[in-house]
Parts: structure tokens; C-alpha cells; sequence
């Protein structure tokens, strides 16, 4: 749990990286993660655990023994995907409505000066996907969180949406942001997309929520900011 917090809270910073430095160094610290300590339970173990696996479909499933959560884990599940691509359009539809309410499109232009040291359609089309969502969603909702329910049972929850939420400390500090604030917006953020891994069994539902409410975010206010005229 405290690795991730030294990476992106002390060594990243220090490196002094540009946005595509940082980028691929997340990147590659969020594999070499995964690699060695995301958990792979035998079959075996597997079977004694519940009669409910459905191999033909190869479907995760997630079974609770008194507090305990046992998780077969596979990160891509047709479930994820069907839940994930309505909760992304809902994302979605929330901008278009926010972006044509002239109050709403006003407070999100003021986001637009957050500008990025990349353009847009990198910043969009990169650095999110890769350098946010993937190493995110690869790191915590893949690897971490099913760590910490395996060994703390239902309290693995909140230390799992704790760690997503003080992972974002040096990013606030960099942009000039409430760090409490912060905080506390990542780490309720932390606990939704951990309870979407947890309900569809897939990685690929929370990190399309993500990747929509991040990239709509730096997205949004541009239309915002040239569109800022009465409707």
C-alpha cells in the first residue's frame, strides 16, 4: 500500500518529468506493480472456494465468507464492459447537459485556464488513457484493492479508497489545489470505482467511468470556454 504513495507523492516529483516523462514512468511503474503483486489464486483454490465459477464464460466471481472476500479475478469480463460503456455514456450526457445549461457552461469554462503542457488531443488521447487511467485503474482497482480485501476483509474497502485518495497529494500540490479537498473528492471517487470492480468483477467498468469523467473534464471546459455566448 505505501509504495504507490512514495511513487507519485516523493520519487515521481523529484524526477522532475516533463508530461510525457511522466506519463510513460507511470506507466511503467503501474506494470512492474501489477507484475509483482497482483495475485493469481490456483485452481485449486479456486474450486474449495465456491461451486459457482463459470469457466465456459470465463466470468470473475466475487464470493464473501463471513468478512472475508474471495475474488477470481480476470480483468476483462463481458459484464464490466456492458456496465462500464452505459455508465461512460451517462458521464458523457452529464458534460453535453452541463455544456448547454448557459450557468453550467459558464463555471465550467473557468476550468479551461487548467490548460495542460501538451495539447488537447494528446492530453485526451495519451496522457489520460494511458498515464492516468491504465496505471490507476492497473495499480489500485487491479492489483491493490484485491490485495487488501483478501487481507483485511470488508475494511480493504476504505483502506483501498484511502490510498486512491492520498495518492493524489503531490498532483494537488502541483496544480494548486485544496489538498483536503482533494483528498477526500479521490478517495469517495476511490470508493465507487472500487465497489464497480467489485459488483461487475472487471477493471474495465471502473476505468471507463474514469477515463470518461477525466478526459470530459479537460475536454468540456475547451467546448465551454468557445461556446461561452448565450445558447
Amino acid at each position: 500500500m505505501g509504495i504507490p504513495l512514495l511513487w507519485n507523492n516523493w520519487l515521481l516529483p523529484r524526477l522532475h518529468l516533463g508530461p510525457r516523462g511522466r506519463t510513460a514512468a507511470n506507466a511503467a511503474f503501474a506494470t512492474a506493480y501489477a507484475a509483482a503483486f497482483r495475485t493469481r489464486r490456483p485452481c485449486d483454490e479456486r474450486d474449495s472456494d465456491s461451486g459457482t465459477v463459470d469457466y465456459a464464460s470465463s466470468m470473475p466471481v466475487s464470493t464473501v465468507r463471513g468478512d472475508r472476500y474471495a475474488t477470481l479475478r480476470t480483468p476483462f469480463g463481458d459484464r464490466g464492459l456492458r456496465c462500464g460503456s452505459v455508465l461512460f455514456a451517462a458521464v458523457c450526457l452529464g458534460y453535453c447537459t452541463a455544456l448547454a445549461i448557459p450557468s453550467l457552461r459558464i463555471r465550467l469554462s473557468e476550468f479551461a485556464d487548467r490548460a495542460p503542457e501538451v495539447g488537447l488531443v494528446e492530453w485526451a488521447g495519451v496522457h489520460i488513457p494511458i498515464g492516468t487511467v491504465y496505471s490507476e485503474e492497473l495499480i489500485f482497482r487491479d492489483t491493490l484493492d484485491p490485495l487488501l480485501d483478501d487481507t483485511f476483509g470488508t475494511y480493504g474497502i476504505w483502506l483501498g479508497a484511502t490510498a486512491f485518495g492520498l495518492w493524489h497529494i503531490a498532483p494537488a500540490r502541483a496544480a494548486g489545489d485544496n489538498v483536503p479537498a482533494t483528498v477526500s473528492a479521490t478517495t469517495l471517487a476511490g470508493l465507487l470505482l472500487g465497489g464497480l470492480r467489485r459488483h461487475t468483477g472487471s477493471v474495465i467498468a471502473p476505468a471507463l467511468v474514469h477515463l470518461a469523467v477525466n478526459a470530459g473534464g479537460a475536454i468540456a471546459p475547451r467546448i465551454a470556454r468557445r461556446t461561452r455566448g448565450p445558447a
